[in-house]
């Protein structure tokens, strides 16, 4: 019988939880939608970087 009680009670968690990760994932498309439609004429690169540091120039590697 506790078995039956345990089954239940983290079946429920698991739904729980899933429902939770549908919804941030919802939330997060609608962020990036609502960021690409942005302003018109906003530079895209800066609206998409995640830091103000500028992109790192990498130098090729030798052989």
């Amino acid at each position: 019988m506790i078995e039956i009680e345990y089954h239940k009670m983290r079946s429920a968690q698991l739904i729980r939880e899933a429902e939770q990760e549908r919804l941030a994932r919802r939330i997060a498309r609608m962020n990036r939608t609502a960021r690409h439609e942005g302003p018109a004429g906003h530079d895209s690169a800066a609206a998409e970087s995640h830091t103000d540091r500028p992109r790192r120039h990498r130098i090729p590697r030798t052989a």
